[in-house]
């Protein structure tokens, strides 16, 4: 489970680092245009894009499932152990609103 948690960060680290170069070279296309020719820079900005698009896709593919995967485990754990699911709601809740009582003087 650790490998795959680490494995999600980085490639969130690469997702955002590749939608800073893709900024970055918009940003430079926008602030530079004689020293560019604009249909090349279009269109590599358009591939990057849609490739950026891909992995963003894949990663929330990704996220999404895993999850899932963690809803149905909670679910499976409250219902095996209700009361102690509540037991344990109960408390945190109490935790909290002691937590923030407290600030709140």
């Amino acid at each position: 489970m650790k490998t795959k948690t680490a494995t999600t960060a980085e490639s969130s680290e690469a997702l955002l680092h590749d939608l800073r170069a893709l900024v970055s070279d918009a940003e430079h296309m926008l602030n530079d245009p004689e020293g560019l020719d604009r249909s090349e820079a279009v269109a590599t900005l358009r591939e990057q894009l849609t490739a950026l698009r891909e992995r963003s896709a894949e990663f929330y593919a990704e996220v999404r499932a895993r999850l899932a995967i963690g809803a149905q485990c909670a679910d499976q754990a409250i219902h095996a152990r209700p009361y102690r699911a509540m037991a344990i709601a109960l408390g945190a809740g109490l935790l909290i609103g002691v937590l923030v009582g407290r600030r709140n003087r």
